[in-house]
């Protein structure tokens, strides 16, 4: 066929107009779509099927333009119709109209859908479906359905204990249970939790406990479906509980086709203590050391010593006295020389039963951080925790506040905690230890924007605002620290928010409140038996009473006092900057980091 012809007759037979035509409007269809689909909740498959509607309806547009022709007697094919019965042309001004008519309609929509979207506020989750991984699940909290109440703690520990075969699984994504904690069993909305937890599946179940009878029913979500994946019963003895939580983890990593190494597959079967009162105790313990209070860390001590003492080889329970007793000094609920040579040797002895617990390595890790100042083992055992355990948040959350921001390490530490969010991504210490790093890191609208989020997920968490308060006064926003400072100390009494409350007010010249503050600082730690004050409080105030002297004096008696929560960030702190270059100074923090103590 000659092509100028074959050009001539697709002009001649309108072919161009219709084409042009029919895709400006099949582009403004799908712009309303858009729009009107999700405002009436319609399923993606039907924008999904009007988009292949328009392509299919595209193509015959085309072939009924080449092939027929309009006639006055109706539609007829193009070889059937002299030229003098076709109907007029359309003229090039009537289809320009025409196609500004529809280009200025579909422009309006683009605009108002543009506006529509900025305006409308943001997802709590960042993750999008797409983003979701298969091989990811969050346990939600189980139902107790045991008649007593008091059995709560029981409910929690199955599910705890399920929680944590699964988070040994390498190849599964298993999120914490600071996250999963607020949400309720079996809710109505998994859709939109999976999605802010980051997880595709999500595992609910209800415990009923009585006498020495437990049942556990457990089913396995497809968040995004709301299909049901699989669900089981299991009435055991109490003595036969391990075995249960066994089954139910290694049906979930079945069903979710999850690889599982030798030593995994040892993890999922393990009966950690033969004696059903000890685990009683022990969940009891957890039970309290979950509730992050010094009084409930203290409760959990005497049950974790209550566990050891019906069945002195049961290794988590040492780990988790360990746990205990490494978070004291740092809510300020007992001394350093006290609290943590007790939770290096329980982490130790717990470690001399079971080699293989990535909470115990974690912890002797902390330990050896905030006791010895050795971070070269700690980021050792640091590192073999998370080897064990890939889905333990608080390893992560560990290992980049204590084993790398003190060396100066910020983007690893930084990478660190981001990794302990993915796991625990509603974890507020988590979201605050973020802050402290990226302040650490100097990289203060960042922090401030972290820290603020932080404190619109939890108003009363106190650490939250004077961390926030910190970024503040290193950016310079001097009232506005003021404030975060006063509402940290109107929550709780730990004695380091007013601490840098008076350092601040001695920094901008209101020495006599600075004063002040320093006078109460100073009886609390000569006079408190309830509470653990560093001289690193102390410390603070002087500096910003440029009184270097007295605030060097301190930070010595901080290192003297084994205090490694405070002084193991001697080389990072901002706050210390002005003693930098001091002879003194410098002498102390190659002291601090110049080995094991």
């Amino acid at each position: 066929m000659n092509p100028k012809y074959f050009f001539g007759e697709l002009k001649r037979r309108n072919v161009y107009k219709v084409a042009v035509t029919y895709a400006v409007i099949a582009w403004l269809l799908i712009q309303a779509a858009s729009i009107l689909l999700p405002t009436f909740e319609a399923p993606t498959w039907v924008m999904k099927a009007l988009v292949m509607f328009l392509i299919f309806g595209f193509a015959m547009a085309v072939f009924i333009s080449w092939a027929f022709e309009a006639t006055p007697e109706g539609m007829k094919r193009t070889e059937d119709v002299p030229p003098d019965e076709l109907l007029p042309s359309w003229s090039p001004r009537k289809f320009a109209a025409l196609i500004i008519t529809i280009a200025m309609l579909a422009a309006s929509l683009l605009v108002f859908n543009l506006l529509r979207s900025r305006s409308k506020p943001a997802s709590p989750s960042p993750t999008s479906a797409l983003d979701l991984p298969a091989k990811s699940i969050a346990v939600l909290p189980f139902e107790n359905l045991s008649r007593d109440p008091d059995n709560a703690y029981f409910t929690e520990g199955i599910q705890d204990e399920i929680l944590a075969r699964l988070a040994k699984i390498a190849d599964l994504k298993v999120i914490s249970r600071t996250s999963t904690q607020r949400y309720k069993s079996s809710p109505d909305d998994l859709p939109q939790i999976a999605k802010r937890l980051g997880v595709s599946n999500i595992l609910e179940g209800s415990v009923q406990k009585t006498a020495d009878r437990v049942r556990v029913t457990v089913q396995l979500i497809n968040a995004a479906s709301d299909a049901h994946l699989w669900a089981e019963t299991y009435d055991r003895n109490l003595t036969d509980v391990f075995a249960a939580e066994s089954d139910i983890a290694k049906m979930i990593a079945d069903t979710l086709r999850a690889k599982l190494t030798g030593s995994e597959q040892d993890a999922l079967t393990a009966r950690p203590t033969e004696n059903t009162e000890a685990h009683q105790l022990y969940l009891r313990g957890r039970y309290f050391w979950n509730k992050r209070t010094g009084a409930d860390f203290k409760k959990a001590i005497g049950y974790f010593n209550q566990a050891i003492d019906k069945d002195p080889n049961y290794a988590l329970a040492y780990a988790g006295l360990a746990d205990a007793y490494v978070l004291l000094s740092a809510y300020a609920e007992g001394s350093p020389k006290d609290s943590l040579p007790q939770a290096k040797a329980a982490a130790l002895k717990a470690l001399e039963l079971d080699n293989t617990l990535g909470e115990a390595h974690a912890t002797l890790a902390n330990a050896l951080v905030a006791y010895d100042l050795n971070f070269a083992e700690a980021n050792r055992e640091y590192r073999r925790a998370i080897e064990l355990n890939p889905n333990y948040a608080t390893a992560h959350q560990w290992y980049g506040e204590t084993g790398l921001a003190p060396l100066g390490q910020f983007e690893e530490a930084i990478a660190e905690a981001k990794r302990a969010l993915e796991l625990d991504p509603l974890s507020i210490v988590i979201n605050a230890d973020l802050g402290t790093a990226l302040t650490s890191a100097r990289r203060y609208d960042q922090a401030i924007e972290q820290l603020r989020k932080t404190v619109e997920m939890d108003p009363g968490f106190y650490y939250a605002h004077w961390t926030l308060g910190d970024a503040l006064e290193l950016k310079g926003l001097n009232e506005e620290a003021i404030a975060e400072y006063k509402e940290a100390i109107a929550l709780n009494n730990d004695p380091l928010p007013r601490a840098l409350l008076g350092h601040l007010y001695a920094k901008i010249g209101r020495k006599h409140e600075a004063l002040a503050i320093l006078k109460q600082v100073r009886e609390l730690r000569e006079s408190s038996k309830q509470r653990y004050v560093s001289p690193s409080d102390l410390a603070l105030i002087h500096i910003g009473l440029g009184q270097k002297d007295e605030a060097i004096q301190l930070l010595e008696e901080t290192y003297e006092e084994r205090d490694g929560y405070n002084i193991a960030f001697i080389k990072v702190e901002p706050m210390l900057d002005p003693l930098r270059g001091d002879p003194r100074f410098e002498a102390l923090v190659q002291k601090v980091f110049a080995g094991p103590r």
